[in-house]
């Protein structure tokens, strides 16, 4: 847990999986959540991957957008009371809505770049949990999002007494548990290769600078979307410019070297299938060794979900090259990630006494990959 100090005050800072267990926590008491961080850190995707595992459905609201209208409804006037009335806005959850589902998460984004008076109209919706005549039903979890001030971006300050309604989190970027998510979403294994061993790439943001494009989590997904696939071809100049565009020149530069080294790799189907056994020499590169580790364990998977538990045999065969080959060529934290991803995070179906190397392998790590596991 880190801290740090802003001009008037300390701030707690929460890794991603120590905030989304938080925030569960948090709404098991129907407290509202408010997620603080810079841009591009995960603060939706944290939500999203919060509600898939309450059985939930997300309603996302980017306050930023919207009127006062479009939370408080509009007036009409009824002419059988002979009162003025508030059309119940269509995008807040119902009761019919609301009982196909067993919670209902009321996702308030960039809440604090919406203007002051649609922050009024949210006030009372987060206090009272009704705006006029509507009320939201009971099974409804409020949790907002929104950048710091000091992010450069547009930003209001909340009024006292509407931040005194939230329980206040502020996310960091932790590489740990970026990688992990990384490996279980296959995000390409160059960019997984080159982010291991060049951490502090991950996230370069400044708000001090005027630079447009810059490295975040949520920019290196979109690199990893950007590289081509087996079937496509795009010039190597082309592919820097957008690239560049993507997490900076600087940057791009760097990772358009590993990605060269990296393609003198062997091809992990290769190693799988027991073609290879050893790194041609002079293949040294750290992230380009990392990027080979991640890439056996994406087409391990893949036989997985494609053929379930069917010809178990061959998996059994691919697995065995795959240890075999991370003992006999690479060292300890590569070792490590690949083990974990295969046994951890994908949890391939594995009978050790069928994987013969297995043995071995937990002799020599498996007290390291069980203490990354839990850390």
């Amino acid at each position: 847990m880190a801290k740090v100090s802003t001009n008037d005050m300390e701030v707690r800072l929460t890794k991603p999986s120590d905030l989304k267990a938080e925030i569960a926590y948090a709404f098991r008491r129907k407290r509202p959540v408010f997620i603080w961080g810079p841009p591009g850190v995960g603060k939706s995707e944290i939500v999203e991957s919060i509600t898939q595992e309450i059985n939930g459905y997300m309603i996302d609201l980017r306050l930023a957008l919207m009127e006062p209208t479009d939370l408080r409804g509009i007036p009409h006037f009824n002419e059988v009371t002979g009162k003025m009335e508030w059309a119940e806005p269509s995008d807040l959850p119902d009761e019919e809505l609301a009982s196909q589902f067993e919670n209902i998460v009321l996702f308030l984004d960039e809440m604090n770049q919406a203007p002051q008076s649609v922050q009024a109209a949210a006030y009372q919706l987060i206090l009272n949990r009704r705006l006029g005549s509507y009320k939201l039903p009971d099974n409804v979890l409020i949790v907002a999002a929104g950048n710091r001030e000091s992010d450069r971006g547009v930003a209001y300050r909340m009024p006292s007494p509407l931040a005194n309604r939230f329980v206040h989190l502020e996310i960091t970027v932790d590489f740990e548990d970026w990688q992990t998510w990384a490996m279980e979403h296959r995000i390409h294994p160059e960019v997984v290769g080159y982010l291991t061993s060049n951490k502090m790439d991950l996230f370069n943001f400044d708000p001090r600078t005027a630079s447009r494009a810059f490295s975040t989590p949520r920019s290196w997904t979109f690199v990893s979307d950007l590289l081509p696939k087996e079937d496509e071809n795009i010039s190597n100049h082309r592919l820097h410019d957008l690239l560049a565009g993507t997490v900076g020149d600087g940057v791009a530069t760097k990772f358009m070297a590993h990605r060269q080294m990296a393609q003198a790799m062997p091809n992990p189907t290769d190693i799988l299938e027991g073609r290879v056994k050893h790194l041609p020499k002079g293949n040294t590169d750290i992230s380009a060794m990392f990027s080979l580790t991640a890439s056996p364990c994406y087409e391990l998977k893949e036989f997985v979900d494609k053929n379930g538990k069917n010809d178990m045999d061959k998996l059994y065969d691919m697995a065995e090259n795959f240890f075999r080959f991370m003992m006999d060529n690479f060292d300890t934290e590569m070792t490590v990630l690949g083990g974990r991803t295969a046994l951890k995070v994908y949890k391939l179906p594995l009978e050790p006494r069928k994987v013969p190397c297995i043995g071995d392998f937990f002799k020599k790590y498996g007290k390291l990959i069980i203490e990354a596991h839990n850390a």
